[in-house]
């Protein structure tokens, strides 16, 4: 078999995999990027992981390329795995001698897209899994293979579902290899009843916060999109606008005559005043600084009487 990824949940995918005793004789991953002043080359998860295990890694910047093509199609794989990576074109998942299938963060139809964990928790979901599905020439749309549950707390994050979803990701990949050598293997159509929920690709304009919303779903947003890439706002101190991420809060219901979006310190802890009582702020970051406890930015910090969100 083939393995498409490139972020840590593929590439854990990917280590599972190998510890399981498959045989995957080539993996594909995103080309290198480049970052910081000095461009330094920086590569994926996947790669790492793959150069420590002398597994032979392909980079293609165009998956239609006849080159690259060649060599997938001279290892002639029984299945292609993607887990988190671009598209693939019919060139390429129509070389499976079997199929070639994604195992994708959600349960199918539910939440296609880019960031299904994040507009998961985002939603208020009790719920979310993994799907494993077929993959066609439209995105997120082939037939189902198999569905693994997993249960959405009150105080997860993206970090913490992520876990709890990668804890199963890899054996139900397993899981759907044997099933269809042992013929358990049922794909199903999807099937669209009108009200489903999509992922779409996080941006800067829908990760900030909306601060007309409730303070539920701005807190649910803070931890979907905790530790990243993290739900930010806009906020004036001094008369000064400056940005900052909001990576960890929580609620105090209660009633108060503040002004609606004023920033309050008291007893070395952050607040915001909203209609129904106050998010309280554990974790922030502001702009060009690390990630930081309230705490630690107090004492260093100082925001004025009449700061506050916008």
């Amino acid at each position: 078999m083939v393995f498409y990824g490139t972020p840590d949940f593929a590439r854990d995918c990917l280590k599972y995999l190998i510890k399981e005793g498959f045989y995957i004789p080539a993996v594909i991953t995103a080309p290198d990027k480049s970052s910081g002043r000095g461009r330094k080359i920086i590569f994926s998860s996947v790669k790492k992981f793959c150069l420590n295990k002398n597994i032979k890694i392909f980079q293609p910047t165009n998956l239609k390329d006849s080159l690259f093509l060649s060599k997938i199609k001279d290892i002639a794989p029984d299945f292609q795995i993607v887990v988190a990576f671009r598209m693939l074109p019919k060139e390429v998942w129509s070389i499976s001698k079997v199929f070639t299938f994604n195992l994708h963060a959600s349960l199918l139809p539910n939440y296609r897209g880019a960031a299904p964990i994040n507009w998961a928790i985002i939603n208020g979901e009790k719920k979310t899994g993994l799907t494993t599905f077929i993959i066609d020439d439209k995105i997120d749309t082939g037939f189902i293979l198999l569905k693994e549950e997993v249960k959405i707390s009150p105080l997860d994050t993206f970090f913490t579902l992520s876990n709890k979803l990668l804890n199963k990701a890899g054996p139900l990949i397993k899981k759907t290899i044997e099933f269809y050598f042992s013929e358990k293997l049922y794909p199903k159509k999807q099937f669209l009843k009108g009200n489903e929920k999509f992922a779409p690709k996080l941006t800067s304009k829908n990760i900030k916060i909306d601060w007309n919303e409730s303070i539920d779903l701005i807190e649910k947003k803070i931890r979907g999109l905790s530790p990243f890439p993290g739900a930010w706002t806009f906020f004036n101190n001094n008369n000064n606008k400056s940005r900052m991420k909001i990576i960890k809060s929580s609620i105090i219901y209660i009633n108060h005559k503040n002004n609606l979006n004023k920033i309050l310190v008291k007893d070395g802890d952050l607040f915001i005043a909203l209609k129904e009582g106050y998010l309280k702020c554990d974790e922030v970051q502001l702009e060009n600084k690390k990630k930081m406890s309230v705490k630690s930015l107090l004492n260093g910090y100082k925001f004025s009487e009449n700061s506050f969100v916008l």
